[in-house]
C-alpha cells in the first residue's frame, strides 16, 4: 500500500487527470488546458516562509510563463479558505527582491484530501508524510509529462531553471535537436546522433548537416541564434 500510495508518474507517461477545487475555480486536469504547455508545482504549505517567496516569484513571472504558452497551476494540501487568506495576505503584506502587491492570478488547487499530491508522488515519506515536496512537473500540449523536478521541504527552487527547462523542452520539439549542459537561447545546439553506422561514417567523411561542426561522429554541434529561437517560441 505504501508504495502505491508514494508511487509517482514517469517521464512520457500521460498526466494523471483528475477534478479539483481551485481559487480560480473547478478545474479538469490536463484537458482544461490541452494546447498550452503546464507547469504543475507542489508547495508544502500555506503561511509558510519559502513557499511565501516562490509564489511571489511566480507571480511576477507568470506573464513570462504565459508568452511561452505555458499556464502555472500550484498545489498544496491545505484548504480552499487558507489559500485564499494567504494570497491576499501575499498581496497586502508582503514584499520579497522588491516584489510587492502582487496578485496570484494563476490556479492553486485545495488538496486537502492529499489525493492529487498522492497521485503525483509529491508526498515523500523522507521528508514529510503530511506536506508535499516542492515538486515540479512539465507536461506538454499533449498531456505528457516531459520533465520532473524536485526539492526538499527547506530548499527554495530556481526559477531560471524552471524557464530554462520549459524554453529548452519548446527548442528540443521545434527544431529537432538536443541541447548540452548549460544550455541557453543563442548557444550552440546538440545535431541528433545518427542512429546507423552508415551515417556515422558519412559525419566522418566530413558529410555532416549543413552548418553542424562535428568533433566525431557521435558529437556535433550547430548554431541556433536567440532570435530564431524566441521567434519560434512566440516571444
Amino acid at each position: 500500500m505504501e508504495n502505491e500510495t508514494y508511487s509517482m508518474p514517469r517521464l512520457g507517461d500521460p498526466a494523471p487527470a483528475f477534478e479539483a477545487v481551485t481559487t480560480q475555480g473547478t478545474i479538469h486536469f490536463p484537458s482544461d488546458f490541452r494546447g498550452k504547455w503546464i507547469i504543475l508545482f507542489s508547495h508544502p504549505s500555506d503561511f509558510t516562509p519559502v513557499c511565501t517567496s516562490e509564489f511571489m516569484t511566480f507571480g511576477k513571472m507568470a506573464q513570462e510563463f504565459a508568452d511561452l504558452n505555458c499556464q502555472l497551476v500550484g498545489l498544496s494540501v491545505d484548504g480552499l479558505y487558507s489559500h485564499i487568506a494567504w494570497l491576499r495576505t501575499i498581496r497586502e503584506k508582503i514584499e520579497f527582491n522588491g516584489i510587492k502587491n502582487i496578485e496570484i492570478t494563476f490556479p492553486l488547487i485545495a488538496d486537502l484530501s492529499m489525493n492529487v499530491a498522492r497521485m503525483y508522488g509529491m508526498l515523500q515519506p523522507g521528508e514529510s508524510k503530511t506536506q508535499a515536496v516542492r515538486a515540479v512537473f512539465f507536461i506538454d500540449p499533449q498531456g505528457i509529462i516531459r520533465s520532473i523536478i524536485y526539492y526538499p521541504l527547506s530548499l527554495g527552487r530556481n526559477f531560471d531553471e524552471i524557464k530554462r527547462v520549459l524554453i529548452g523542452l519548446q527548442t528540443i520539439d521545434k527544431f529537432d535537436v538536443a541541447l548540452p549542459a548549460d544550455w541557453r537561447p543563442g548557444s550552440d545546439v546538440i545535431v541528433p546522433t545518427a542512429s546507423t553506422m552508415g551515417m556515422a561514417e558519412e559525419r566522418t567523411e566530413g558529410k555532416t548537416e549543413e552548418g553542424a561542426v562535428c568533433y566525431d561522429w557521435f558529437f556535433c554541434l550547430k548554431k541556433l541564434p536567440r532570435e530564431e529561437v524566441e521567434a519560434a517560441l512566440g516571444k
